[in-house]
C-alpha cells in the first residue's frame, strides 16, 4: 500500500494534533472487501481507494490545498455480493454509523472538513446519508466524492458502455498498480443479464455467473494512468472551488 507524508496512520498524536490545525480537509478512502469475478482480488475497491487517495493528497499542494489522509475503510455495503465466497459486508445501517463515527471523531480533533473518497458503488447511499448527518449534526463539513463519477466521461469514451464491476476499467487499474494480483489467464468477457426496469436485482449472482460486467480483455493500464492523473486534477479543482466558496 502506498504511504504519503500526509498519512494520519504514521503520525504520532502530537503530530496529528498539529496537522489538524492547518489542514483544509481529511480524506477518508472508502472501499470494500468483495468478489471481483474470477480474475481480480477481493481487495480491488480498497486497492483503488488506497492508491487514488494517495494520488489526491500528494497532488493537493499544487492546487493550494493541504489534505491529510486517514486509513482506508476496507469494508462497505456489499450485501449484494454475498453469494460469492470471500465477500465481507456491513449492513447499510452499520456502515452509515461507522462513517458518522469516523467523521465525528475527526471533528472532535479539530478537523474542518472530511472528504469521503469512495471507490465502491454499493457504498454510495450510506455515504450520502452519513454526509448529511455530519453536516447537520456535527461541527465538520462533509464532502462525498465518488471517484468514478469524475472519470466517467473519459472511461466511457475509451471503453464504451458496460465497463462496470470487474470489467475493463477496474481490471485496467489493478493491472496498473498490482499486476501480480490479476489472474490474466482467467480474464474473459463477462456476460450479464439485462437488469429489470421497475426494481433492482437482489444479488449480483442474479445477473452474472462469473461476478463481473464488461470485458476485462479490453484492459488498458497505460490509458488508466492518464485517467488517474486527469481525474485527480478534476476532483481537486472541484474541492478547491467548493472550499473557496465556503463549503
Amino acid at each position: 500500500m502506498p504511504e504519503t507524508e500526509h498519512d494520519l496512520a504514521t503520525m504520532t498524536w502530537e503530530d496529528a494534533g498539529d496537522a489538524f490545525l492547518s489542514a483544509d480537509a481529511v480524506v477518508v478512502p472508502t472501499g470494500s472487501t468483495e468478489q471481483h469475478s474470477v480474475h481480480l482480488p477481493l481487495s480491488t475497491d480498497s486497492l483503488r481507494a488506497e492508491h487514488l487517495s494517495a494520488a489526491l493528497v500528494e497532488a493537493a499542494p499544487e492546487h493550494g490545498l493541504d489534505l491529510l489522509r486517514a486509513p482506508t475503510i476496507p469494508y462497505g455495503d456489499s450485501e449484494h455480493h454475498m453469494p460469492f465466497p470471500g465477500t465481507i459486508t456491513l449492513s447499510q445501517d452499520t456502515y452509515k454509523q461507522v462513517l458518522i463515527d469516523v467523521g465525528a471523531s475527526l471533528a472532535e480533533h479539530g478537523a474542518e472538513r472530511v472528504v469521503f473518497l469512495n471507490c465502491h458503488g454499493g457504498n454510495k447511499q450510506a455515504l450520502a446519508l452519513a454526509s448529511d448527518r455530519l453536516n447537520r449534526d456535527h461541527d465538520i463539513g462533509a464532502h462525498f466524492v465518488h471517484w468514478t463519477d469524475f472519470g466517467r466521461e473519459a472511461l466511457e469514451e475509451h471503453f464504451g458502455e458496460g465497463w462496470g464491476h470487474a470489467g475493463d476499467h477496474e481490471t485496467s487499474f489493478v493491472e496498473l498498480v498490482r499486476e501480480d494480483l490479476v489472474k490474466a489467464d482467467r480474464k474473459e468477457p463477462q456476460e450479464a443479464a439485462e437488469s429489470p426496469e421497475t426494481r433492482s436485482w437482489t444479488y449480483f449472482s442474479d445477473v452474472t455467473e462469473l461476478g463481473g460486467m464488461g470485458d476485462p480483455t479490453n484492459s488498458d493500464p497505460e490509458f488508466m494512468a492518464e485517467v488517474v492523473d486527469n481525474t485527480t486534477e478534476r476532483i481537486l479543482e472541484a474541492l478547491n472551488e467548493d472550499i473557496g466558496n465556503g463549503w
